[in-house]
């Protein structure tokens, strides 16, 4: 069967490639804000990096190994679109768009489930480490989970995932294949390296609520691209989508933020940003196929559930850093049952849940789907890490853990508020973040030429150094 290409659903897919993308600097924006000062920029950094390994991986063979004809159900053929050079024909054509729009549009899934991981660790990471973590991560727990529960028989290729295509779960945009595959993820991962210095010992406050608000806000607009996107096309379907992400977050907002005030005697900001993003994992999965009345039932309980999810944790001693585990996992979980009671036949998915007549057989599907993505991403994510423990290193030493990650890893900060001094040689600014007073050997020789170079005019050094000894 050939498929024609339509532009206005082409034109939706793209435009939601581009929202999906924005979602993770959104999220290194949200898990920025949350962690300590001292780490800020290195926590953004584990986000970023996953844009561009991924984005290599995905064009080489990554999208082959997802949507490519399927070995077996279990994964696609990593040569069949290698280089994605057979797709740039006008005649390679996914559904109503062209095979490079649907390429684009779930290369930014891929990234932003690499991305979701690092929320688990933070503050303890090497990036080297981490960054070996996302290619092999790609490789070996997202492309083949992608496989099984995104790659229906014909629609890149012609065979693929047995999730999809043997036991029907349904699955609208990723709540298996990346939330609770990324919360299994980072719970190994929290496992394998272990608790931060003084967990549960000091509190461990996020450093930047504006940053973390900032963030929730460019995650849920990019999340109308995620499961309004995943429609494939500008119709009727994504039109449901984009209601029930609207709806599901609002929900779970105002419902962990009632838990926060019935437990804790009042509401946070910090619990509206999670509030809403357990929203918006929790109806992922769902919004094509629950009523806008169903999705804000699933979101009051992802609100719920998730805000007495992640106070667990600290009953287990478990240091997962940013809730990874209490959102995207018991979120995607949530989400994905839910689909097996609450899913409308009067929506386009025409599937029937618990509370429409449909018996425990949807619900079960939902489990199975949901459990097995859990199970693999636990198991491999976890020999993943410890691989990478006994060979390359995991976790940055204690003392660079208590300097500080930023300047450990990256030799830089989120927040330099040191003084600044600066001079001025052949016409170049440079400038000096350290004391006068402490200067290196061969910074004291560039002072020393620019003297010698102009000795009857001082340099803002020199200008610099007086100020500071007249004011002590």
């Amino acid at each position: 069967m050939i498929h024609e290409i339509n532009t206005g659903d082409t034109a939706w897919v793209l435009a939601s490639a581009g929202l999906v993308l924005l979602m993770t600097p959104g999220l290194a924006f949200f898990y920025g804000g949350m962690v300590r000062a001292k780490g800020a920029l290195n926590m953004i950094m584990m986000s970023f990096i996953s844009m561009g390994t991924v984005g290599v991986l995905w064009v080489l063979f990554g999208y082959s190994m997802s949507f490519g004809d399927s070995l077996g159900g279990v994964i696609g053929n990593p040569l069949q679109f290698a280089g994605l050079t057979s797709l740039m024909s006008p005649d390679a054509v996914v559904a109503t768009v062209p095979a490079l729009a649907f390429v684009a549009f779930q290369a930014a899934f891929a990234i932003i489930a690499v991305a979701l991981v690092s929320g688990s660790v933070a503050d303890r990471t090497s990036f080297k480490a981490w960054t070996l973590f996302t290619v092999l991560w790609s490789v070996f727990v997202y492309f083949p989970a992608a496989h099984w529960v995104f790659a229906f028989d014909g629609l890149g290729a012609e065979h693929g995932g047995w999730i999809a295509n043997t036991v029907k779960a349904i699955d609208f945009a990723g709540g298996t294949a990346i939330h609770i595959n990324a919360g299994a993820a980072g719970l190994a991962l929290a496992i394998v390296l272990g608790r931060r210095i003084d967990f549960l010992a000091k509190p461990m406050r996020p450093h930047n609520m504006t940053l973390v608000m900032l963030g929730a806000g460019l995650l849920w607009f990019g999340w109308f691209g995620f499961n309004a996107g995943s429609a494939l096309g500008a119709g009727t379907t994504a039109a449901v989508a984009w209601v029930n992400t609207l709806a599901a977050p609002a929900a779970a907002m105002l419902a962990w933020l009632v838990v926060e005030q019935v437990r804790d005697g009042h509401p946070t900001s910090l619990g509206a940003a999670s509030g809403l993003v357990a929203g918006l994992v929790a109806v992922t999965p769902a919004a094509g196929s629950v009523s806008p009345l169903g999705a804000l039932a699933i979101g009051a309980l992802a609100g719920v559930g998730c805000a007495f999810a992640i106070g667990i944790k600290t009953r287990l001693r478990l240091d997962d850093s940013l809730d990874v585990v209490g959102v995207h996992l018991v979120g995607g979980l949530l989400g994905t049952l839910a689909i097996g009671l609450f899913a409308d036949p009067g929506t386009p998915a025409k599937t029937a849940g618990l509370f429409y007549g449909g018996g425990l057989d949807q619900l079960g599907r939902q489990a199975l789907g949901a459990l097995s993505v859990l199970a693999y991403s636990f198991v491999v994510t976890l020999l993943l890490g410890v691989i990478i423990k006994v060979t390359v290193g995991f976790r940055v030493s204690k003392a660079d853990e208590n300097s500080g990650i930023d300047l450990a890893e990256h030799s830089e900060i989120g927040y330099d508020l040191s003084p600044v001094y600066y001079s001025s040689f052949d016409g170049v600014r440079r400038t000096l973040l350290v004391e006068p007073g402490s200067l290196p050997s061969h910074v004291l020789a560039h002072v020393e030429a620019i003297r010698a170079a102009s000795p009857s005019s001082p340099t803002d050094l020199d200008h610099a150094s007086a100020t500071k000894e007249r004011s002590a």
